[in-house]
């Protein structure tokens, strides 16, 4: 593989086996970004892994639940291990669980918190912890590293959305996780900025057919739009589409590159113009 901006660093992704994720994995390895690649089931995980072995690149694969109580140093160290470093992390995984706020029980509002806030948390904080020491020798010998955390978050955080209160409340954290965690790290060179997608394409917004579900932690949960609420999006989207995978995760690549090296703590919305 061609050398590119991500030359020499290394990525750690989550939720990397699939959809907008996937996206992301092979964006950066394109970039020349050396990858680990977490996903909850290690065989999209292991095809991606492939895909980016085959154009040259290297990746690692560390399958799991980013909920689980080790994982985030797991996930970290065995990327260290493999590689020697770690540079980038995108927090991309997670999944929906709606339901009528008035449903909507103690177990669904803790899922959604527990994979859309708090797994981030954590994960960015065994990054921040296995680099600092490291950036701060970096920063005293005058070759200050630039690393980038993107958090993945949504315009339900910025508008709200029926249905969703949980999911919707839970994305929004994400905003103050962001802002705090730029201000708190950025000596350390540390950019920390989020990203809120709009109506992308993936397994999550696809058409309802039938019983379309995902299984996660051995329980299944319904997804899917209907067709009235494909119409509606995309009546209000400027673009008048919805996105592809590939141009969500553009938007996030973008700030892991080298160009987005004086931008932190904010959110951009990549949503094709959608009317809030």
């Amino acid at each position: 593989m061609a050398a590119g901006k991500l030359e020499g660093k290394v990525a750690l992704v989550t939720g990397g086996g699939r959809g907008i994720g996937r996206s992301v994995c092979l964006q950066l390895a394109a970039h020349g970004a050396r990858v680990a690649i977490n996903d909850l089931d290690r065989e999209p995980a292991d095809d991606v892994a492939r895909t980016i072995a085959e154009s040259g690149g290297e990746a690692l694969v560390v399958p799991g639940s980013v909920t689980g109580p080790e994982f985030s140093e797991t996930f970290v160290a065995r990327a260290i291990e493999r590689f020697g470093d770690v540079h980038i992390l995108v927090n991309n995984a997670g999944f929906v669980w709606n339901g009528p706020a008035h449903r909507i029980t103690d177990e669904q509002w803790d899922a959604m918190q527990d994979v859309h806030v708090k797994a981030p948390f954590r994960i960015s904080r065994a990054f921040f912890t296995a680099v600092a020491s490291r950036a701060k020798d970096e920063i005293a010998a005058g070759r200050g590293v630039q690393r980038k955390i993107v958090n993945v978050s949504s315009v339900a955080a910025t508008g709200g959305t029926a249905g969703q209160a949980a999911y919707s409340a839970a994305k929004s954290g994400l905003f103050g996780l962001t802002r705090s965690l730029a201000k708190e790290w950025g000596r350390l060179r540390i950019n920390v900025n989020c990203v809120a997608f709009g109506y992308i394409e993936t397994r999550l917004t696809q058409e309802i057919a039938g019983e379309t579900a995902v299984t996660i932690d051995g329980k299944r949960h319904r997804v899917g739009l209907t067709p009235e609420m494909i119409a509606m999006l995309r009546d209000r989207i400027a673009l008048g589409r919805a996105g592809s995978p590939d141009e969500a995760a553009g938007g996030a690549v973008l700030l892991c590159l080298p160009e987005s090296d004086y931008i932190t703590g904010q959110v951009l919305r990549i949503d094709g113009g959608l009317e809030n």
